[in-house]
């Protein structure tokens, strides 16, 4: 499978630097449910190799079912329904106790309903197989997920980057310059798994998932139900699969990791994990992990093949010193692959590349060395087909804003022009010559602009989110008042590795990334959490959790904290009888002294009230700007 061909044209929700985000929501979402203690107690026991033999009952729980509601409510998936015709919204108007009843039930016997089959156009002519579950399988299978994640992170090895918490494409492909860089690694093997997700072996994997000490029968079944989910194909035929994980289902990134977990580990085995490595090592490196400098020396002296893999999903990279210990390492992957995982390896695309006479591909990038100075140094670019593709994508994109009509769908077209541009830098700026391939494609494209756009000079807003990347550019173009982002302007960024000591299930681990709540009465964002409301919706209730978080549970009026779940209004600014929803747009928390201020309607009321709150003019302003929003007159 090319990896190429699963990413696409990144976009600008697909930011490389969106995982380096402070607020980091998975994060968020276990603190504001009382589950990040949880998981942190799940991770510890099984880096202690404890078995887990009763997990339902986690998996029931109701803040681990809102947790998995909250956590899908806004992936763009959820809004496409499965073969059942429902999404999100039909969820979201529910009350808490009913999607967790729900949900309940539907694991008490569990039995997923028809996958639906929907095949994506590869820019080779094939396709790509995607299967959709229905939203409440995937509701389901999210609370799995969060239960057994942090159960399988503290098995699996600092080789693997993809589809795992807090790392990235971009910590992968740090991962082999500085392989490259110090270790002289000059040899790249790349293995290329055929169809992974579609050929994963059945049984082979609920071992596997057994022996990661995962030995609750019940979940077992579940997981073995999932994967046997029949698929309904695009012509409305139905076919029971024997192997493979569907992609598009929330759990399979997780279950392919724990299918090539153990390769990963097998070839650890063989030199960052072999045993002479555990006997002579000494001391802490830098980033607090053992090190193995001396014993590695000393592996070398014993002439054993040096080999480090990189692992992206079923994307395999292994940096070798020499080209015979490279073309063993090969064959003997594949061998293993093949016999140990039941995997076939494509004979085609599994190569060894010798990184000072060609390019070697990885996730998008095609990386080879070069000497300069007396010793080779990374030249790293998009890789030809990104290039292309990105040309394609371009060039279509002018053709919808030069169609475009009225000014709102110009501005929608420019707004996905300068999406697809950022979401191309974001990505490819880690490839040291991206400068010479984005000038490539705005060689290629500028023809089709300028012809079909007529763009004049313009300059970018300094209020605007670009300027401060884009200021240094002289040829900003702009389209009736819309700027177009230049793709030739881009600059290399250095990559950043991923520290051993960041963790998303230790405290200490956290801290590098994430700040927890810190406000005085976060306390009371737990009660909230534990009482919802009963007769209000699902969404409303999760709404009301992320506004007491932004507004450092303080009335958003008055300023004053609230010291007590009962003070705690949730005003819908447009009422629900003039047609506002749940949403978190809608929503407002206030005292309730400041609710009934915004829907008085007696003099005496309001005078009341206001003499009460003793409000400044700037609160006021607020106020008469919520009643305007409710219908009613100013004060």
């Amino acid at each position: 499978m090319d990896q190429n061909d699963l990413r696409r044209i990144p976009t600008e929700e697909k930011l490389v630097g969106k995982s380096r985000s402070v607020k980091i929501n998975k994060l968020r979402y276990a603190e504001y449910y009382g589950q990040q203690e949880l998981q942190d107690e799940l991770y510890a026991r099984s880096l202690e190799n404890e078995t887990f033999p009763k997990l339902m009952s986690l998996i029931t729980s109701d803040a681990n079912i809102i947790m998995a509601y909250r956590s899908i409510k806004r992936n763009a998936g959820s809004k496409t329904p499965g073969t059942d015709g429902l999404t999100i919204k039909d969820i979201e108007k529910m009350e808490p106790e009913d999607v967790c009843k729900k949900v309940r039930n539907l694991l008490a016997n569990y039995h997923p309903r028809n996958v639906r089959r929907k095949e994506i156009p590869k820019p080779n002519g094939k396709v790509r197989p995607l299967g959709i579950p229905c939203i409440w399988d995937r509701l389901v299978q999210q609370c799995i997920l969060q239960i057994l994640e942090p159960i399988c992170e503290a098995k699996f090895s600092e080789c693997s980057f993809g589809f795992r918490p807090l790392r990235s494409a971009e910590n992968a492909i740090n991962e082999v310059y500085r392989y490259i860089n110090r270790s002289k690694l000059y040899y790249m093997v790349e293995i290329d798994i055929k169809g992974f997700f579609d050929h994963v072996n059945h049984s082979k994997l609920i071992r596997q998932i057994w022996s990661l000490g995962i030995q609750d029968k019940q979940l077992i079944c579940v997981i073995k139900n999932i994967l046997k989910a029949k698929i309904q194909m695009p012509d409305g035929t139905i076919v029971e699969p024997t192997e493979g994980t569907p992609q598009g289902g929330i759990i399979s990134p997780l279950l392919a990791n724990i299918v090539l977990n153990e390769f990963d580990w097998h070839m650890e085995s063989q030199w960052g994990e072999f045993p002479l490595v555990h006997r002579l090592k000494g001391g802490i490196a830098k980033n607090g992990t053992p090190s193995k400098g001396s014993a590695f020396r000393e592996m070398r002296k014993r002439n054993l093949k040096e080999l480090h893999v990189i692992r992206y999903a079923d994307d395999i990279r292994i940096m070798c010193s020499n080209m015979s210990d490279a073309i063993k390492v090969m064959h003997g992957a594949k061998e293993w692959l093949e016999k140990r995982l039941k995997l076939e390896v494509s004979e085609e695309k599994t190569r060894v590349v010798n990184l000072t006479k060609g390019y070697g591909e990885f996730l998008g990038i095609k990386i080879r060395t070069k000497s300069k100075g007396g010793k080779r140094v990374i030249v790293s670019h998009m890789c030809d087909k990104a290039i292309e593709r990105t040309k394609l994508a371009i060039k279509e994109q002018i053709k919808v804003i030069q169609r475009a009509g009225d000014k709102h769908l110009i501005r929608k077209a420019v707004s996905d022009y300068n999406s697809l541009v950022r979401g191309v830098h974001n990505y490819y700026q880690m490839a040291t010559d991206i400068t010479e391939d984005c000038q490539d494609i705005h060689n290629a494209t500028y023809t089709s602009l300028y012809n079909r756009l007529k763009p004049v000079r313009g300059a970018l807003d300094p209020r605007s989110g670009d300027y401060k990347r884009y200021k240094g550019c002289t040829r900003i173009f702009k389209f009736q008042e819309f700027v177009i982002l230049p793709i030739h302007y881009c600059r290399h960024r250095q990559t950043l590795g991923k520290k051993k000591s960041v963790n998303l299930y230790t405290s200490e681990g956290r801290m590098y990334r994430h700040k927890e709540l810190s406000f005085s009465n976060a306390f009371l964002l737990r009660e909230l959490a534990m009482n919802p409301i009963s007769t209000q919706s699902v969404e409303y209730n999760d709404n009301r959790l992320s506004l007491f978080s932004a507004q450092n549970g303080k009335c958003a009026v008055t300023g004053e904290e609230f010291l007590d779940i009962s003070e705690v209004h949730c005003h819908h600014r447009v009422p629900r009888k003039a047609g506002g929803g749940d949403n978190y747009s809608n929503l407002i928390l206030v005292l309730p002294e400041v609710h009934r201020l915004i829907h008085a309607k007696q003099e005496n009321t309001i005078r009341e009230y206001v003499c009460a709150l003793n409000l400044s003019g700037k609160q006021m302003d607020k106020v008469n700007s919520l009643r305007k929003e409710a219908g009613q007159p100013e004060i």
